[in-house]
């Protein structure tokens, strides 16, 4: 135990095994499997097919609910797969498998926004078409979150 204080505790935060060690890039895998589960709340629905080719940073699922968040390719590549698939939940998730091909082009469709120009009710959409998410665990839809003001 590291501290104590009133009331609880402090656990051991179990970083003596890297804490001095310097992060390294991992090199891209083979094939990527995005599940359609990667946030709190309602899973995403595919908007890809078999045998398309993906973007990084593409959408290629779409969130159905208000707490959700659509999902985008890490890898630009190839779409080999559309099926349930382990997940850390536990379970099988629905998950779309994409085969790299280390080209990593980008969406053309991704452009810088002007948020300078743009409304409060703009930047809520952009942030929730980003599918970006907290990282505090629950991984909570950061657009939910700012949407209160």
């Amino acid at each position: 135990m590291a501290h104590t204080f009133k009331g609880g505790i402090h656990p051991n935060d179990m970083k003596a095994a890297t804490c001095g060690k310097a992060i390294e890039q991992l090199p891209a895998p083979a094939r990527v499997v995005m599940p359609m589960s990667m946030h709190i709340g309602a899973p995403c629905s595919p908007i890809v097919n078999v045998g398309d080719h993906v973007y990084l940073g593409q959408k290629i699922a779409e969130a159905q609910a208000p707490v959700s968040s659509p999902v985008h390719a890490s890898v630009s590549g190839t779409v080999v797969e559309i099926a349930p698939k382990p997940h850390s939940y536990g379970s099988d998730i629905l998950s779309i498998v994409i085969e790299n091909d280390f080209k990593d082009e980008v969406d053309p469709s991704i452009k810088p926004l002007d948020i300078d120009s743009m409304t409060s009710e703009e930047i809520v959409a952009a942030v929730r078409e980003a599918g970006i998410v907290g990282h505090g665990g629950a991984t909570f839809p950061t657009s939910v979150k700012i949407s209160s003001g």
